[in-house]
């Protein structure tokens, strides 16, 4: 069993770190956490990064990882009105973890597209 230093399991359905879990697991925001590492982007900037993504789930993803302080919304005034996005400090200290496992998907989707397909012929 994995606990935290305040008690907490995240195997249980109810454990705040359940939920911490939840949103860095999630792969839109593990995409997001991969592009912001790069430095600011603007909304639309992500959108186009971010293949797939839409409109509605990139501003889900994005207000909850504010809401979690682990991006930084800023609003400069200007005409037009630009909005930046970019990692916290705690942001910053999920980029080594979320780059190891993008790194591992890359070096084992051969592997596992072959995996897929055996399975599937067996099926």
């Amino acid at each position: 069993m994995v606990t935290t230093p305040s008690g907490g399991d995240p195997y249980q359905a109810d454990c705040p770190t359940r939920r911490i879990l939840d949103r860095i697991g999630d792969r839109w925001t593990v995409l997001v956490i991969g592009i912001l590492s790069d430095g600011d982007a603007r909304f639309s900037e992500l959108r186009r990064r971010v293949q797939g993504v839409s409109q509605k789930m990139l501003t889900q993803t994005l207000r909850a990882l504010e809401r979690d302080g682990l991006v930084r919304r800023t609003v400069h005034p200007e005409v037009p009105v630009r909005v930046e996005y970019a990692l916290t400090d705690a942001g910053r200290t999920l980029q080594e973890p979320l780059r190891a496992l993008q790194q591992w998907s890359v070096d084992h989707v051969a592997a596992i597209s072959a995996s897929q397909e055996a399975y599937d012929r067996g099926r």
